[in-house]
Order: C-alpha cells, then sequence, then structure tokens
C-alpha cells in the first residue's frame, strides 16, 4: 500500500506542474488512462479534489496546490540523491535538463558538450529550446542559458561564452532602395523586423550605447518573431533592418550578404552564462556538463 500511494503522490506531483497529462504520462512513461486512474484513486483515499481539469487545461485546486508544495520539494530531494550516487559508479551516469535559445544550443552547446558524450555515454542532456524566461526551479531543469544581466542573483552563474555585441543589418538590397541610418532615431523610418518576448509578451525596445550614452528606440515593422533564427532569416530576404548579438548574423556579414550600420552605437553586453540554483547539490553528470561548457 505504502508503494501504491508513492506511485501515486508522484503522479499528483508530475501532473500538477506539467499542468497535462500527456505531458506527465510521457515523463512518467505510463498511459494517459493509468495516471488518470492513480489521480482519481488518491483523491477518492483522501476524499478531496486535488486538480481541476479541463478540456484544455489541468491545474490543482487549493488543496492541492497545499499538498505540492508539501511533498514536491520531497520528490525533487529523493531525485537529487540518487543522482548523487552515480559518484560511486565507474563513471557517471544520468540526465542533466538544459533549457535555452535555439542560437546558444547550435553554436556553442553542442559543439562543446559532443566530446563529452562521446567519452560517457550514460550521460544523457535533455535540452528545452525556450525564449522566456523559465523559472528553473518549478519546472524542474537542472540549469538555464541565458545573458548574463538577465539572471537572478540568487543563482550560481558560470560564462560560457564571449562578450556580445548587438548590429543593426540589412541586405544591400535594402540599402540601395532606403537611405542607411546615421543615427539610431533614423530607425524609426524604416521597415524594422521585431521579436517580441515571450515572458511579457512586450516588443524589444532597441537599446544603443555610444560613448556611455544610452538610448533606447521603439521601431515599427511589418514583421514580428518571437524567435531569433527567424528575424535572420527575414532580414536575409530583404525585409527590413534586424537587430540581434552580431554573432547570429556574422556568416552572413562576412559573406555580404548583410550589411551593418550604426556601428559607432553598437551596445556590448555580458555573454551567455550557464546558471542553476544555488541551493542545489549538483549531481556528477551536471558538474562533468557544467565543466565542459564553462568559458576557458
Amino acid at each position: 500500500m505504502m508503494k501504491r500511494n508513492l506511485n501515486d503522490l508522484l503522479c499528483f506531483v508530475t501532473v500538477a506542474r506539467e499542468g497535462s497529462f500527456t505531458r506527465a504520462a510521457a515523463l512518467l512513461g505510463v498511459t494517459q488512462s493509468a495516471l488518470s486512474q492513480a489521480i482519481s484513486g488518491l483523491e477518492t483515499r483522501l476524499e478531496i479534489r486535488l486538480l481541476t481539469r479541463t478540456t484544455r487545461s489541468v491545474s490543482a485546486t487549493e488543496a492541492g496546490e497545499r499538498l505540492l508544495n508539501a511533498i514536491g520539494n520531497r520528490f525533487d530531494e529523493i531525485e537529487s540523491e540518487l543522482d548523487a550516487l552515480t559518484a560511486m559508479r565507474d563513471k557517471p551516469a544520468g540526465t542533466v535538463r538544459i533549457t535555452c535559445g535555439d542560437f546558444v544550443l547550435r553554436t556553442l552547446l553542442l559543439p562543446k558538450l559532443s566530446p563529452l558524450l562521446h567519452n560517457y555515454p550514460d550521460i544523457k542532456v535533455e535540452f528545452d529550446v525556450n525564449y522566456g524566461f523559465r523559472d528553473i526551479v518549478a519546472d524542474r531543469f537542472d540549469a538555464g542559458i541565458r545573458l548574463g544581466d538577465t539572471i537572478d542573483k540568487d543563482m550560481i552563474a558560470i560564462p560560457i561564452g564571449p562578450h556580445q555585441t548587438m548590429a543593426a543589418v540589412a541586405t544591400p538590397t535594402y540599402f540601395a532602395q532606403h537611405p542607411i541610418p546615421q543615427h539610431p532615431q533614423d530607425l524609426i523610418e524604416h521597415n524594422c523586423i521585431n521579436i517580441r518576448f515571450p515572458t511579457h509578451g512586450g516588443l524589444y525596445v532597441w537599446e544603443f550605447e555610444k560613448n556611455g550614452k544610452q538610448l533606447n528606440v521603439h521601431v515599427d515593422g511589418q514583421l514580428i518573431f518571437n524567435a531569433s533564427h527567424h528575424i535572420v532569416d527575414a532580414a536575409l530576404q530583404g525585409n527590413g533592418i534586424a537587430y540581434l548579438p552580431e554573432a547570429e548574423f556574422e556568416p552572413h556579414i562576412k559573406a555580404g550578404r548583410l550589411v551593418k550600420v550604426l556601428e559607432d552605437w553598437s551596445l556590448s553586453f555580458a555573454g551567455y552564462y550557464l546558471y542553476y540554483p544555488s541551493r542545489r547539490q549538483p549531481s556528477p553528470a551536471f558538474t562533468l556538463v557544467a565543466d565542459a561548457l564553462c568559458l576557458r
């Protein structure tokens, strides 16, 4: 009976955190039907409803939130201790979950981690490509990747890439048809390719700096995306001026497909960092991953 209770409690914690029977069933490796029966059985034994189900979502009731807050971290602690036992193996093993953007995944994470994965076949890395600011504690990620100036102070942050510089670019054809901006305010008269941040829904305000003077410009244009690689593609097709870290445009700038403007106003900022909770004991697998990514 104790084993059954623990299994059902784990099912509840997973569904409550994921907000979905489909995702929870996939994580637990069970059918949605079995998962639903486990939750129903737990609610019957406790004689209280823990989850509110609709056709589109699942959320915890007040009682469910109380139970989740009481036991959720206990399961995390058990999982951490089990991961720590891998230190007693000949080779570290386990899964490391990281949330990050697509560009840093392609250009930094995969190149740095591939040799490690070849040497440690029992280590798995799961990437969540997401441009929002995920709560890595609540969403049970081992770590996240962000630009250095956006990381909470209570996190441990490790630099994994060099400083970045922003670049405003467009195709030679676009600038043949439109005047080249000489000042950031000139962008107001241009077709600019915008990005909308998933976290708060607002459009990015383009930030510039020159001789210590900062200037923000609210630009406008026909296209808005929530992922940077689409912005690069749109710029290459002549749809206007794009503004992203220069590294995202670099091969196209070198090949002459894109032209930089307002270079004396380019903003520099801290590069990408791996960050994780300071209170969590890293597993041996995570320690190896962090060490492989560390900027040297």
